[in-house]
């Protein structure tokens, strides 16, 4: 080995040392419970409880089912942090490391996105590629398929995310994830999702003819049109039954197994947060416990020396400490979303909200965009004119007016919808004119993106609309 490689390797191997320990037991639950919308935190508090005999349900919370509401007014932005020097030596890190991994292991409650999400560590990704490789996760459907086609992928990111990138780059990204496991994953259709299980098992059966199978006769197999397979392939019976053998082990819902753990969340949304407006336009913003206790530690653990039960007592106060932790992220995190978007919930009228990306929010609340992104992530909230996705309050700059300020797409669609929605039907009006009467409304928008935004509003052309 050259000297060159040697100093390749042990920087590979500092920079993953240095990435262990600044993923601290702590930091680890805190992320898995930010991910959690309320309806799966409440099953996260119940099994923690059943598994830890010294953590124990307040009283007064015992048997309740009643939902209820940690409530904060939004002008009150104070919050009363715990500081490190309250964290025992064994939560930190500085003792026991050999107990650092089991901390990481015992959550087996993980979903797909999670157990994508962790994997990106694995892979040497720029900043950039990491948004687009949060962004393709969260775009995955239940079976862990990509179903989208990049094209569309590429402008909604662009509109509704902020990201620019283009169908090329993304590719590029996908294939990086269709290296995660399980195999299959981000496969953009069965055919597909085939070809990465059998390419990556080196050991498989017949892996090259099944290779050719899926390749070059996949109608066939499809149509299970194997008599034909056979004298294609020059295999007899008894081969072809093998690889049919082979084939059926392979997982067409490589995300299925893993999502099924979530899958039977209740099916009506459970809102995480409720934002409340009166008459006079005072927001109010209160974060949903849905049925989750209030926990402690048991008063039979005071005086406790033995190391077993005290890693027990260690572990549940990390766990309540996260769950406090969490509570004061997301209500941050809310609160600056409520007071960048104030018009809309005061509103209602969609056409108010302003550009507002990740970054935006993480400067008001002095949070990482991957802490903001967590929040954002499968949480929904309650207000006065409708349940919404967080996520949908996360508009782009699509362009500015003729007054200099910036619009988002929504804007612009919403201007967009009007002039076809009242145009003369017998002459319907062209992406061109659209575009002309949207200009000389002072959205300074060109054709092809009128053309874009038509198309994905599921608008035909004017030819198709009379």
């Amino acid at each position: 080995m050259s000297q060159g490689n040697v100093q390749i390797q042990e920087q590979a191997q500092t920079q993953g040392q240095v990435q262990v320990q600044q993923m601290l037991p702590q930091q680890v639950m805190l992320v898995r419970l930010m991910e959690m919308p309320v309806e799966t935190l409440q099953h996260r508090v119940e099994q923690e409880c059943m598994e830890n005999p010294w953590l124990e349900k307040k009283e007064e919370d015992n048997g309740q089912q009643t939902t209820d509401y940690g409530q904060t007014d939004l002008d009150d932005a104070s919050y009363d942090y715990r500081s490190e020097d309250d964290i025992p030596d064994f939560l930190t890190g500085a003792s026991h490391s050999n107990n650092a991994a089991e901390f990481m292991a015992y959550d087996d409650t993980l979903s797909l996105t999670d157990r994508l999400r962790e994997q990106m560590a694995d892979f040497e990704l720029t900043d950039h590629e990491k948004e687009l490789m949060e962004y393709l996760i969260g775009s995955l459907d239940e079976d862990g398929l990509l179903k989208r086609s990049l094209t569309i992928l590429a402008d909604e990111a662009e509109i509704y995310q902020g990201l620019n990138t283009t169908p090329e780059e993304l590719e590029h990204v996908l294939k990086i994830l269709q290296q995660f496991d399980p195999p299959g994953i981000g496969a953009r259709s069965l055919q597909e999702c085939l070809l990465i299980q059998v390419k990556r098992n080196e050991n498989i059966p017949g892996r090259e003819q099944l290779i050719k199978i899926l390749e070059n006769l996949f109608d066939d197999f499809i149509h299970k049109r194997w008599q034909r397979i056979e004298g294609r392939l020059h295999i007899n019976h008894a081969q072809a039954e093998l690889l049919q053998h082979e084939i059926l082990k392979l997982n067409p819902r490589p995300g299925g197994s893993i999502g099924a753990k979530t899958a039977d969340r209740v099916q009506t949304i459970q809102p995480d947060f409720l934002v409340d407006t009166d008459e006079n336009g005072i927001i109010t913003v209160t974060l949903s416990r849905g049925n989750q206790p209030s926990l402690i530690i048991s008063p039979d653990a005071d005086g406790q020396q033995d190391a077993f039960i005290r890693q027990y007592v260690e572990r549940g106060q990390m766990f309540i400490n996260a769950l406090q932790q969490r509570s004061e992220t997301m209500m941050r995190t809310m609160q600056a979303i409520v007071k960048l978007q104030k018009p809309f919930f005061q509103e209602g009228d969609e056409t108010l909200l302003r550009p507002m990306k990740l970054d935006d929010v993480a400067e008001a609340t002095g949070y990482d965009i991957s802490t903001i992104s967590r929040v954002a992530n499968s949480k929904y909230v309650e207000t006065t004119f409708g349940t919404f996705p967080l996520k949908w309050f996360f508009t782009h700059k699509a362009t500015q007016n003729k007054e200099g300020d910036d619009v988002t797409a929504r804007q612009v669609m919403a201007a967009l919808r009007t002039l076809i929605e009242q145009e003369d039907k017998r002459q319907p009006l062209s992406d061109e004119r659209l575009t002309q009467l949207l200009q000389a409304d002072g959205f300074n928008i060109a054709r092809r993106t009128v053309a874009k935004y038509r198309e994905q509003m599921g608008i035909p052309v004017a030819r198709m609309r009379k």
